[in-house]
């Protein structure tokens, strides 16, 4: 089991980690431009777009705990059906997005306390990022497919090469155009189509044989779609809730002034390498939970639980080690600014908990998404969101400041562990 565990993690962690260290080098470039309000604006411009594109996650988590089943049962057909319908719906949500480019704008810029001129470096680099919505979501749903077919190689090399294309751009617009926010943004826009054009190569390479396995008149199958939104509904508002966490941590970041704001950015993207890299054995739970309750191989789902929760927790305490060994380079890293820096190391011990403590959840949420059995998870969502990150962050901040905000956020990933192994038990091991 080990071995089927790390044969799909491995790829998954390493194209994972390229993901944040995206962030980490966008951080970086900003970070050291003459003016601070540069990395508020790409803060802000950041939370929008994860806050529109990460609530349409569903387009890859409800993909790949559907297609894993059907790979379980042997079904082509339904495999290839799942992959047109999420195609034809991401491009749908994407051309949307770009109709109501204007109004989404205006309406977060009006939630987001900031300062004139991280609001105005928000709207150029949003203007010209909001059109890689299409190319996004349909990627979302592409990686999503290979990760139900057991196939994490092509993730890999999607996310890679996607990744380090949007770092040269980027250090080219930045360096050598001498751009700002701006030459980010079109970094990101143009390695995202080139991404997707290289997901299709890919697709086209290996599974153009399943195309023949297409039925068109089944492609609105009353049963298949009602449980394809049901699952995707609930994915929808657990993932509401956790992008409303972060951006009201950023929102709230930024009411405390430039200074705070980029201080927390800096940190929570330490939060973010740490997630992506554990995610990598929650991706593999996907794909195996999903594989095994669609061969009914109620043994080898149980272990395949286990087992990667021990693997996540083993990878969450060595990025505990890591961040409060290698603390003051990795700050310095991101900024040269010292009152920056100052601050962020004032608050640094909530991050060094964060891989450890949040580890459980991320494994716990990759088993969720692979059985389908999404309701729990929009139960402790919301439980966690509600009932415990909004009363700590008001109690918090009153008794502790800027700590109250970082004692919210620590919490906050505990409670959705907890409330999910409370489920885990009835809901997946001893089902029958």
């Amino acid at each position: 089991m080990n071995k089927t565990i790390l044969k799909l993690a491995i790829p998954n962690i390493i194209s994972n980690l390229s993901v944040p260290l995206l962030g980490v080098v966008d951080t970086a470039l900003v970070g050291h431009l003459d003016q601070v309000y540069y990395l508020g604006a790409l803060a802000v411009g950041s939370m929008i777009f994860n806050f529109i594109f990460w609530g349409f996650g569903f387009l890859r988590m409800g993909t790949t705990g559907l297609t894993a089943q059907e790979y379980g049962a042997r079904d082509r057909g339904k495999m290839i059906l799942i992959l047109v319908r999420v195609q034809l719906i991401a491009l749908g949500i994407g051309l949307l997005l770009i109709l109501l480019q204007t109004p989404i704008i205006l309406f977060s810029l009006w939630i987001i306390e900031s300062s004139a001129e991280v609001a105005e470096y928000t709207k150029v680099y949003y203007d010209i990022r909001i059109y890689t919505a299409p190319a996004i979501l349909a990627l979302y749903g592409l990686q999503g497919w290979f990760l139900g077919m057991q196939n994490a190689k092509y993730p890999m090399i999607i996310t890679i090469v996607h990744n380090l294309l949007n770092i040269l751009l980027n250090l080219y617009f930045i360096k050598v155009l001498d751009m700002h926010v701006e030459g980010v943004a079109w970094g990101t826009l143009i390695s995202t189509y080139l991404a997707l054009a290289l997901g299709l190569f890919l697709f086209f390479k290996r599974y153009k044989r399943y195309v023949a396995s297409y039925i068109q008149t089944e492609l609105i199958n009353t049963e298949a779609l009602k449980q394809y939104f049901a699952v995707n509904r609930d994915i929808f508002i657990r993932t509401v809730c956790l992008i409303f966490t972060f951006s009201f941590f950023t929102a709230m970041s930024a009411k405390q002034g430039d200074l705070v704001l980029a201080a927390n950015t800096i940190l929570l993207q330490l939060w973010m390498v740490a997630s992506y890299g554990i995610d990598g054995f929650a991706y593999a739970a996907e794909s195996l939970i999903g594989r095994y309750k669609g061969s009914r191989d109620s043994d080898k789902l149980k272990k395949a639980v286990t087992h990667n929760i021990m693997w996540g927790l083993a990878l969450g305490a060595l990025g505990t080690a890591i961040y409060w060994i290698f603390s003051d380079p990795l700050l310095w890293m991101f900024t040269n600014n010292e009152e920056v820096i100052a601050l962020a190391k004032a608050v640094l011990f909530w991050t060094v908990m964060a891989p450890l403590v949040s580890s459980f959840c991320y494994i716990l949420d990759g088993v969720f998404i692979g059985a389908t059995e999404t309701g729990p998870m929009r139960n402790t969502m919301l439980v966690a969101t509600f009932l415990v990150f909004l009363p700590a962050y008001y109690f918090g901040t009153m008794l502790f400041s800027i700590h109250g905000l970082w004692l919210a956020m620590v919490l906050f990933m505990i409670a959705r562990g907890a409330a999910l192994g409370f489920y885990l038990p009835g809901r997946i091991l001893n089902k029958t």
